[in-house]
């Protein structure tokens, strides 16, 4: 039985989660999150705990129990002069920061000096404030692939994993990777070893993950970048695919931030534009949330205890 099949499905069917990352990064991606979350043209959201307006928006959330959020699980402060560190506050963690105290800009940084305990305490430190805000967290992904060993082969996904287990929380590592995508040949053992140690502790997974380029191309226009997206909902393939985003109001706010304010702006337009809504009902494309996944890992979790 396949992922479509235990979630009640056609095993050929076609199942969309679209999900806006960054949420709480600043007040303007969390004025077109919710936007996007209130209208229903996307299934779910992660927050981003450490940084400034988290708490908007999971008092936002908290609120609205039937809308989907998770934690972005957060170890990276990637933006010149826009920076966050660590929720956690009761221990030290000096192997997550940099001097003045902010996570540093890039994974490989993380992956060579990250302690695994201090990484530990700060992912449970991280879904424990989510939840002291009222947050009730539907799922985990984690920002920038930085617990993923990406770069230089050493990943943190066992602790991940572990939480995931214990906490009731789906994860964000797709089950299949295309060949055609450029990955070193460390990260392709580690993605196959992980997959099945994350189905040896019941955590459900999706099957496919979609990314969209992060910046803006140059000369690309919105109509050729809406062009881009019906393209990846034409090639979804069978099963449950997950699509993430980072929409974002423009604002001055976002515009200060960094560089890439226009392509948010464009992610916020296209899925609330008509001709994608469209293509997904004529691709008879289902969209469906985290909260589906995490149902199935909770129902599994009770039958086998």
């Amino acid at each position: 039985m396949n992922l479509a099949q235990a979630l009640g499905f056609p095993p050929d069917e076609r199942l969309l989660i679209i999900n806006a990352d960054d949420y709480g990064m600043c007040h303007s991606a969390n004025a077109g999150i919710q936007l996007l979350l209130a209208e229903g043209a996307i299934s779910s959201a992660t927050i981003m705990m450490p940084c400034p307006w988290a708490k908007e928006a999971a008092k936002w959330a908290a609120a609205r129990p039937d809308v989907d959020v998770g934690v972005h699980l957060t170890f990276t402060s990637e933006w010149n002069t826009y920076r966050w560190g660590p929720v956690t506050r009761r221990q030290t963690v000096p192997s997550l920061i940099t001097d003045e105290g902010y996570f540093p800009r890039d994974c490989r940084t993380v992956e060579t000096r990250a302690q695994a305990t201090e990484v530990h305490a700060e992912i449970i430190g991280q879904i424990r404030l989510a939840r002291r805000m009222g947050l009730n967290p539907t799922h985990l992904d984690n920002h920038m692939g930085s617990l993923y060993g990406l770069e230089t082969g050493r990943d943190f996904l066992s602790l991940v994993l572990g939480v995931c287990a214990g906490n009731g929380l789906p994860f964000r590592l797709p089950r299949h990777i295309p060949s055609s995508l450029q990955l070193p040949s460390a990260a392709r053992r580690i993605h196959k070893v992980r997959v099945r140690e994350a189905d040896s502790l019941g955590v459900v997974i999706p099957d496919h993950l979609i990314q969209l380029p992060f910046s803006l191309r140059p000369g690309e226009t919105y109509e050729a970048f809406r062009e881009s997206v019906a393209d990846a909902l034409c090639s979804l393939q069978a099963g449950v695919s997950e699509l993430y985003i980072h929409p974002a109001v423009i604002t001055d706010e976002l515009m200060a931030i960094h560089h890439e304010w226009l392509k948010r702006g464009m992610e916020l337009q296209v899925f609330r534009d008509p001709w994608i809504r469209e293509v997904m009902r004529s691709q008879r494309i289902r969209q469906i949330s985290w909260r589906n996944l995490q149902q199935l890992q909770l129902h599994r979790q009770r039958q086998n205890p």
